[in-house]
């Protein structure tokens, strides 16, 4: 189970970096090929969609069967294994978002370069019929 989450932190990360160098000012010529990568890799990195939801109910699963340590009835011992899977399952839950988030994001950055490129195109055809 836990190669699961560490193949999607590297993905998360590696989405990170992708989303940091295309948004980055000042690099022009890096961004083009850049653009070019994101591009050929937002299809390989759609498949984290359908692999979060899965960790996702997972994740609900675990969470819903797990037996719950309450009042005088545990030991310190089982309350704190309990309190502890708790903070593993909130930060799986936020792993798993924040690679959403970033893939839904290198998408649209990644479009809007690729629309703006295309606008510069037209704007220098128009300056060069003038």
């Amino acid at each position: 189970m836990a190669l699961q989450w560490v193949v999607l932190g590297f993905v998360a990360i590696s989405e990170a970096m992708i989303l940091f160098v295309l948004t980055m000012p000042g690099l022009d010529r890096l961004r083009k090929g850049m653009i070019k990568l994101s591009r050929s890799a937002l299809q390989p990195l759609l498949t984290v969609v359908p692999f979060s939801l899965f960790l996702l109910m997972d994740m609900y699963w675990k969470y819903e069967v797990s037996p719950t340590c309450e009042g005088h009835a545990c030991s310190t011992v089982e309350h704190l294994r309990h309190q502890r899977s708790l903070l593993k399952i909130q930060r799986n839950a936020l792993l798993v978002l924040a690679s959403l988030l970033f893939y839904w994001l290198i998408f649209h950055v990644t479009h809007l370069l690729v629309r703006l490129e295309q606008m510069n195109g037209q704007i220098k055809k128009l300056e060069d019929l003038d």
